[in-house]
């Protein structure tokens, strides 16, 4: 069987130049370059690159698949933009780590498993991408879950206690969604955890404060900040003012639940419990379907027969001609209608007669031995 390898880069911020583009192709002189994108597959050999170094020098994102159960993501990160000291409290495990860059931030988020099927790379990028937004944005989740990984895989100590829990992790968008099966998260570990989450909403009051924030920005500050709007094109001003704006909020403005941190020990032992419960009820609830299902198809069994009472010489008689034809699909009804007669026979209190006929039809019919096969599989 051949080696499978799956290789995507993007940039966001800024696209390739025609230069730029150049290096690449030199690199590999069968990947699909853009302006924006650097897509390789391999079925034999490797990649020739390093790809921490080209998200480095290139690209914002990074994904790897390959066919023996790797899954590898690179988000590069301005790192003006990001929260460093909170950021690692998050990354204690090995699957994942943050590398520093000059101004930059390359989180790696990395799965391995020997549990896993063929899988093809292509498509799985694009969901994951906005992670990176997300970030930008002062929304932890993904790191939250990441290091929720790094639990699941035995990375980090039992007596350890986990990092602040973030908001709303129990109402994840489709980017998270794709990033845990990303990770091969389990979901009930994520359920556990999503427990000590706030919902939280966007804030009117919270709002008025950034106004308020603004109106008290120096004239001089306001006038450099438009002019990088307009000259420089810089994509992240308003992340930046917004994490500005959010370091003055106070501990009380932003609506955080102070609440005991929990134990890696007590999450998975939580997440045991809640699987095993739920897999109670599931067992549960298909018992009582199965149970539903048995009583309809007794009562429509019970219909079928009463329709049958009093026809049971026309019945005999047509397994007796069904047998006589010598063919499989009639060996087969006649079978069906014994079956019919013998029901009817225990309905009635009329076992004895039953066998007795039935009896002669095994006498009559001993040298037809597929008949006789399919009458002793049926347990007559």
């Amino acid at each position: 069987m051949s080696e499978y390898q799956y290789y995507e880069f993007q940039a966001i911020d800024k696209p390739l130049s025609q230069k730029d583009q150049q290096v690449l192709r030199d690199i590999s002189s069968r990947a699909q370059i853009t302006s924006t994108s650097f897509v390789n597959e391999y079925n034999y050999g490797d990649f020739k690159g390093n790809p921490l170094k080209l998200v480095e020098k290139y690209f914002d994102a990074f994904l790897y698949v390959s066919n023996w159960g790797t899954h590898q993501l690179f988000l590069k990160i301005p790192r003006k933009l990001i929260d460093l000291d909170l950021a690692s409290k998050y990354c204690i495990g090995d699957s994942w780590t943050i590398y520093e860059k000059g101004d930059y931030l390359i989180f790696d988020f990395t799965s391995e498993t020997e549990d896993y099927d063929w899988e093809e790379g292509e498509g799985y990028l694009s969901p994951l991408i906005s992670l990176r937004s997300d970030l930008i944005q002062g929304d932890y989740r993904c790191l939250y879950l990441a290091w929720l990984f790094c639990v699941q895989m035995d990375e980090i100590e039992d007596d350890e206690e986990e990092p602040p829990v973030p908001a709303n992790l129990g109402n994840l968008n489709a980017s998270l969604e794709s990033f845990a099966n990303f990770m091969r998260l389990d979901k009930d570990l994520i359920q556990v955890a999503a427990e000590k989450s706030i919902a939280e909403q966007k804030s009117i009051q919270n709002d008025q404060k950034l106004k308020t924030w603004i109106d008290g920005l120096p004239k001089s500050e306001k006038d450099t900040i438009i002019f990088r709007l307009i000259n420089d094109g810089d994509p992240h001003i308003g992340n930046e003012l917004l994490q500005r704006f959010r370091k003055t909020l106070s501990i009380k403005d932003s609506k955080s639940e102070e609440k005991k941190s929990r134990t890696v020990m007590e999450l998975l032992q939580k997440a045991e419990a809640y699987t095993k419960k739920k897999d109670q009820q599931i067992a549960e609830q298909k018992a009582k379907e199965k149970a539903r299902k048995e009583k309809e198809a007794a009562i429509a069994r019970e219909k079928y027969l009463n329709g049958l009472a009093g026809r049971e010489n026309e019945i005999w008689e047509k397994v007796s001609a069904l047998i006589l034809t010598r063919t499989p699909k009639n060996y087969d009804e006649a079978i069906k209608l014994l079956i019919d007669l013998k029901d009817l026979a225990n309905k009635n209190n009329a076992t004895s007669l039953f066998k007795s006929k039935l009896m002669t039809i095994q006498e009559e019919h001993r040298r037809k031995p597929s008949f006789i096969r399919r009458l002793d599989s049926a347990n007559l």
